[in-house]
């Protein structure tokens, strides 16, 4: 199903599941994790930019994706007022949480001060969280 960015949101957990297949309904609503190495994007380096599988929002230019070597694509920065930071205590450990900031569907993680990058953040995506429109 193809979201367009001016769809009416779903309002509750039951619509979402309408709209979401199982997996991108246990990522993107339930804050799963899609096992490493398995999504479409890890390793794409088509220019684009990709969108909240969810709601359609633009998230992230594929010129801010890099190779971390973790298992999901990695950017070292967002489109600005696109994602929001959560703190996440879940699995005994302190992480932040990022969501899509029009639908507040779960995309990954962020993490800060790995050296990947000049910027030193990776903003680590679920692949089933996102969408890439390839440039025109």
């Amino acid at each position: 199903m193809t979201i367009e960015k001016n769809d009416v949101l779903p309002v509750t957990e039951e619509e979402w599941r309408v709209r979401l297949n199982p997996e991108e309904f246990r990522v993107l609503r339930q804050a799963g994790t899609e096992a490493p190495w398995t999504g479409e994007y890890v390793d794409t380096k088509t220019e684009g930019v990709y969108h909240c599988r969810a709601c359609g929002a633009e998230l992230f230019s594929s010129d801010t994706k890099f190779d971390s070597h973790c298992g999901w694509p990695s950017f070292d920065d967002a489109l600005p007022g696109t994602v929001i930071e959560i703190e996440d205590r879940t699995l005994g450990m302190r992480r932040t949480e990022i969501r899509c900031a029009n639908c507040q569907s779960h995309l990954g993680h962020v993490f800060h001060g790995e050296g990947y990058t000049a910027k030193n953040t990776r903003h680590c995506v679920n692949s089933i969280s996102v969408r890439l429109q390839p440039k025109a």
